[in-house]
């Protein structure tokens, strides 16, 4: 892993979870079920919990919803999953936490949108309803201020106060400048109201790149809170996985963020736990965090016209990822290991050397045997139709024998 250089920020206990300050960046998702069921809500956080998610946020927007999450929270605790649960509000959060006391005493943290929280003369009240109830039961609160629902006044505001500049800013960077004030402003009525700065947690959330570089940076030097870092409506497939890894892992760099989520639309029906894979994989090809053993796997070429190879890194990123969480019960370090499969004779030794384990497989016109390389030594030489399950073997061999078994 690189050396940290992270920004200094105030760490928040959300549960047993501590964002910011040294705390390794945490790795944040969102259910898309309707939280009114239960059952549902409670499958789909085992999965994301599964999955590697260190948070996961609910919505909460109804009664109904409401009065779930106490029951989501034991369902959860008695099949041994413990993971933090965030209360996403918007609009109407003031009166389902007074109304629902088991809600706002099961979740681990409350979202709160400054930009919905309450229009005109009952904005302030709503927010200070919602302060309150954090504060009795103790809990952190996320001021998460977004791009598509910024409080209009205080934007109409800073536009009329711009306009009297004399060389006013264009209206994006006003509109940026907009989304840092709220969230900071907001920030500081909430300490007014009696919740401890230790238990704040920011984020702005913008659908462009550029944007979300330019205000977590301005973000940044203006306040010490712990940054929840996203960009918002990302979109789907490689898009959404693209912009959002473009944007924040320029900021990562750089040592701005203390929570990530990557905000993927998933195909119909799709698998919600893509966007956790995504955040952590990020987080580790960038060496801030290890999660699970790589897979280094080449692209293939004119070489490696047979898709064998492309079948076998894909059974063995596969197995790796089902294995890892007993593995990581029972052993020690085992998600810093690397695993290569290569395709051809012309990086596959050497890659297969560099990895913990790896394989070279025979391209196209070579002899059809494959080496496989333990340490940077070489192991046995695997030919035949059962190459992938004897690699696998090889593979579980290695983890029994090099990782230091945990402490039952």
């Amino acid at each position: 892993m690189i050396a940290s250089h992270r920004r200094a920020s105030i760490p928040v206990r959300v549960g047993a979870v501590t964002v910011g300050g040294t705390a390794p960046i945490v790795v944040q998702s969102m259910t898309n079920t309707d939280t009114a069921d239960i059952e549902g809500s409670v499958q789909q956080i085992r999965s994301l919990a599964r999955a590697g998610s260190e948070l996961v946020r609910v919505t909460v927007n109804t009664d109904e919803a409401a009065a779930a999450v106490p029951h989501i929270r034991d369902q959860l605790a008695r099949v041994g999953v413990h993971v933090p649960l965030v209360g996403d509000f918007h609009y109407n959060g003031h009166k389902l936490l007074k109304e629902h006391p088991a809600c706002a005493e099961a979740l681990a943290k409350y979202r709160i949108n400054p930009g919905n929280v309450g229009r005109g003369s009952k904005r302030d009240p709503q927010f200070a309803e919602m302060i309150e109830v954090a504060c009795a039961n103790h809990k952190p609160v996320r001021i998460g201020v977004n791009w598509g629902s910024l409080d209009q006044a205080l934007l109409t505001r800073l536009m009329d106060e711009n306009s009297r500049l004399a060389q006013p800013l264009d209206a994006r960077e006003v509109t940026r400048e907009a989304l840092v004030v709220s969230a900071l402003e907001s920030a500081a009525r909430a300490e007014e109201l009696g919740l401890p700065h230790d238990r704040i947690v920011i984020s702005c959330k913008v659908s462009g790149v550029q944007d979300l570089i330019a205000v977590y940076r301005n973000l940044a030097q203006r306040c010490d809170f712990a940054l929840h870092l996203g960009l918002t409506e990302a979109g789907m497939g490689s898009k959404g996985i693209v912009a959002s890894t473009a944007g924040m892992s320029v900021l990562l760099q750089e040592g701005i963020g203390d929570t990530i989520r990557v905000s993927l639309t998933p195909e119909p029906n799709g698998d919600r736990t893509q966007e956790v894979i995504v955040a952590q994989e990020m987080l580790q090809t960038m060496g801030l965090r290890s999660f699970m053993p790589m897979v280094v796997a080449c692209p293939g070429c004119g070489r490696t016209t047979s898709t064998y190879f492309q079948e076998l890194a894909q059974s063995i990123q596969s197995h790796l990822r089902h294995q890892m969480p007993e593995w990581k019960k029972s052993y020690v370090g085992v998600e810093e290991m690397t695993v290569a499969v290569m395709g051809c004779v012309v990086n596959g030794p050497g890659e297969s050397k560099h990895a913990n384990i790896g394989i070279s497989l025979p391209g196209t016109g070579e002899r059809p045997v494959a080496p496989v390389y333990i340490d940077g030594d070489k192991g046995p030489t695997l030919k035949g139709d059962r190459i992938a399950d004897e690699f696998k073997a090889l593979v579980e061999d290695y983890v029994a024998r090099t990782y230091r078994r945990r402490a039952s």
